[in-house]
């Protein structure tokens, strides 16, 4: 049955490419495809389809809904590379995401979301005119978060993880002054890594170990996977219970590898400035759907 379903929608779309050979019929077609009456007609369609989704993952229960969403936000370059403008212009089409996908967490109520912005291996593998533009986007970025009414009016506590020391002098002022702003806040967290690796926090978190081993103030048997994940850098978030990745890579890329042990993990081909709310329904959906096993 697939297989003639298939062979079927091989000769019906060989028809209509036949058939829009012809002026009287491509003309038309053509000035449907672009009228605003079609347009509006997609529009709303896909604003049905997105609310449909929205109230499906809702009734699904507040104990099916993740608590913490981390996102490898990929793609700004290939987004800006298939419209053909310059990267900047892509990073900052995924600064302004970043705002929105933010707000449509906090419309579910997912009071923590953990973003993957700068790795510690771009800050090596990115051209220095690159790196600079990220820098003041991240500036600004935080700038704008300090005073962001969506920031205050849901009580986000921001905060930025990594080797932050390996950051210039002005993007590490625009995070103390971030976290300083909203230091107050506990309803929802918003966690951005920043000069970020997975193994250096693993490192890092070994070092304090072994420095309180030394002190005489850790135990070696006292040395278990709660002491190390109260070193890691995230030390006051639960583990990710869904991992979103976009633009099409099927890896992790050093992110939380610790945390993501058990985490579910979902890929998507879209590039993350072009990453739509009806997006997030789908991973979430789809996260709802599993089994989470735990490793059993």
């Amino acid at each position: 049955m697939s297989r003639a379903r298939k062979s079927a929608g091989r000769r019906i779309d060989a028809l209509a490419h036949w058939l829009l050979r012809f002026r009287v019929i491509s003309a038309p077609a053509r000035w449907i495809a672009n009228s605003t009456i079609a347009w509006s007609v997609i529009s709303r369609t896909d604003r049905i389809r997105r609310n449909r989704l929205r109230d499906r993952i809702k009734a699904a229960g507040p104990e099916m809904m993740p608590r913490h969403i981390s996102m490898i936000m990929d793609g700004n370059r290939r987004f800006a590379w298939n419209r053909s403008i310059n990267t900047d212009a892509g990073h900052a089409a995924g600064k302004k995401r970043l705002k929105d996908v933010m707000r449509w967490i906090l419309d579910l109520e997912i009071p923590y979301l953990t973003v993957y912005a700068l790795s510690t291996e771009n800050l090596t593998s990115r051209e220095g005119e690159e790196l600079d533009t990220l820098f003041d986007l991240y500036v600004s970025g935080l700038e704008e978060i300090s005073t962001d009414p969506l920031v205050h009016e849901n009580r986000v506590k921001v905060q930025v993880v990594g080797r932050t020391d390996l950051l210039p002098d002005h993007v590490r002022k625009a995070i103390a002054e971030a976290e300083e702003a909203t230091s107050q806040y506990s309803d929802f967290l918003f966690t951005v890594c920043l000069a970020y690796g997975g193994r250096e926090e693993i490192v890092d978190a070994v070092k304090t170990i072994a420095a309180d081993h030394a002190a005489g103030d850790l135990d070696i048997d006292s040395i278990d996977p709660a002491a190390i994940s109260s070193r890691l850098y995230t030390a006051d978030l639960p583990d990710p219970d869904l991992v979103i990745r976009t633009s099409g890579e099927e890896r992790v890329s050093n992110f939380l590898l610790w945390q993501i042990a058990y985490s579910e993990l979902y890929f998507t081909d879209v590039h993350w400035p072009s990453f739509r709310r009806s997006d997030l329904y789908e991973a979430i959906e789809d996260y709802q759907l599993r089994r989470r096993r735990y490793g059993s």
